[in-house]
């Protein structure tokens, strides 16, 4: 039996830490550079994970890890064509945009942006030389390093990231958009960690876009950690649209003060290996979560949605919905973990899964759970894996329309519920557009980011009135 040590990938983890150690240490605050140093030892004890582990197996990592990755420790130093690279065309989105290449912040100006409103933003890489005392509180807080093979990795390898600062009482209006991209001509391996602080009583609404530009390989570890303060409001858009040969293994701590407001949605349009971990702690009495996600898989492409919620506080609401067409030979996995603490009465937790497959050989795992300590709580959860209702088609084409669009009104009036929940009226319509034209088989990984769609020019011969949905 193949054991941890015995996957080369492994073995050239902890080399390069040790040839790179101080490079990879470069800007770090002593208590994030001790934090590595565990981290690694941590690495070294889990290894992988792999599919005897609970949590994975149902997702296997044997192809992914079975490659030679370059890994890039400094930022690439020739000019870049920004504007080519992270060219976004949504007709009359505004946003401010903060861009990753490689894994590394590019922008031409400063690292961090100061804005008038008090919002910093920019590189985590300078955020932890400028302001190492912000960055300690935060990082690695929530992401423990002895949960998890690929925590304790990016703990110990991200040199770079996102990172946004909120000030108290600060409501930005304007979206603020990250965009991560992969260009590179070789297979690449790329660790970046994001940091996003709301301090009590602000509000910010995030698109994060995840992107690839050409067919090489990918293996991207990323995580992402968010304060969101007492009374405060976050909505989060993830976008992704890689290619076929990507690994994208995508974690997502949320942690939520008294009455604070989450609203999460994940849209997964291509990739070849996608997992998303979604933790939410609601820590404060009050604290509400929305988390949804709607994904679009085909060929032998594979999407690994794990979503745990922590009610650790009375008074706390969470909702989840997840949604999946999975068709060819595509697969997916759900697993819904709401916990419900000893103490946290008055508790509302629901969760639900629902899948479409579109052929045989298409398949969808789902495990919904509920561990709940409390008596006084309102919870449910479930899941469903099926195909198109044949009477709903039936009815349809009864009005005249032939079983290829009726096919699609079904498949994107399933997909819109999702769709619908995005509160940026702009960013909605192009996603709505790009639902469709991925129903259709039109669209293709981009060549620009993850919001420009470069696949065949037809017309969407279809039109659909959302009211009578």
């Amino acid at each position: 039996m193949i054991t941890t040590k015995d996957i080369p990938l492994y073995n050239q983890m902890l080399e390069s830490f040790q040839q790179h150690q101080n490079q990879i240490s470069n800007n770090d605050p002593d208590e994030i550079r001790s934090l590595r140093s565990e981290a690694i030892e941590s690495f070294k004890k889990q290894g992988f994970p792999n599919k005897k582990t609970e949590n994975w197996r149902n997702t296997d990592l044997a192809k992914t890890l079975d490659r030679d990755y370059k890994i890039l420790f400094d930022p690439i130093k020739e000019n870049i064509n920004l504007d080519k690279i992270f060219r976004c065309q949504i007709h009359n989105l505004e946003t401010d945009q903060i861009s990753l290449l490689n894994g590394w912040y590019v922008k031409d100006g400063e690292a961090l942006e100061h804005h008038e409103n008090g919002m910093i933003s920019g590189s985590l890489s300078a955020a932890m030389k400028k302001y190492p005392d912000l960055i300690s509180k935060y990082f690695g807080k929530y992401a423990k390093h002895d949960k998890d093979g690929f925590i304790a990795l990016n703990t110990a390898f991200a040199q770079d990231g996102f990172f946004l600062y909120i000030p108290e009482n600060v409501q930005v209006e304007t979206p603020v958009q990250m965009v991560s991209i992969i260009n590179w001509d070789e297979d690449l391996m790329v660790q970046t960690r994001n940091l996003i602080i709301l301090e009590k009583n602000s509000k910010l609404t995030l698109v994060h876009c995840d992107d690839s530009t050409n067919q090489q390989s990918i293996f991207k570890n990323s995580i992402t950690e968010v304060q969101i303060g007492e009374n405060a409001s976050l909505e989060h858009y993830k976008l992704q649209n890689l290619n076929d040969q990507s690994s994208l293994i995508n974690s997502t701590y949320f942690h939520q003060e008294a009455n604070s407001n989450l609203i999460s949605n994940i849209i997964t349009l291509n990739g070849g290996l996608l997992r998303n971990y979604s933790h939410v702690t609601l820590d404060g009495r009050g604290a509400n979560a929305d988390v949804y996600g709607v994904y679009l898989m085909d060929q032998k492409q594979h999407i690994d949605n794990q979503v745990y919620i922590d009610h650790a506080k009375p008074d706390c609401y969470s909702n989840e919905l997840f949604k999946g067409i999975l068709d060819d030979e595509a697969s997916a996995v759900f697993n819904g973990h709401i916990l419900v603490r000893k103490d946290s009465q008055r508790t509302n937790a629901y969760q639900n899964n629902r899948n479409i497959l579109m052929t045989d050989d298409a398949k969808a795992n789902a495990k919904p759970f509920l561990e709940i300590y409390a008596d006084d709580v309102k919870c449910s959860h479930g899941a469903t894996v099926g195909q198109l209702d044949l009477e709903q088609l039936f009815y349809i084409r009864s009005r005249g329309i032939c079983e290829a669009n009726a096919r699609l009104l079904l498949l994107y009036a399933f997909a819109a519920e999702i769709i619908q929940k995005v509160n940026i009226d702009q960013l909605r319509e192009r996603i709505d557009a790009m639902v469709r034209q991925r129903l259709r088989g039109e669209l293709a990984v981009c060549d620009t980011c993850a919001l420009h769609c470069d696949g065949p020019k037809k017309e969407i011969i279809f039109d659909i009135d959302m009211s009578k949905i």
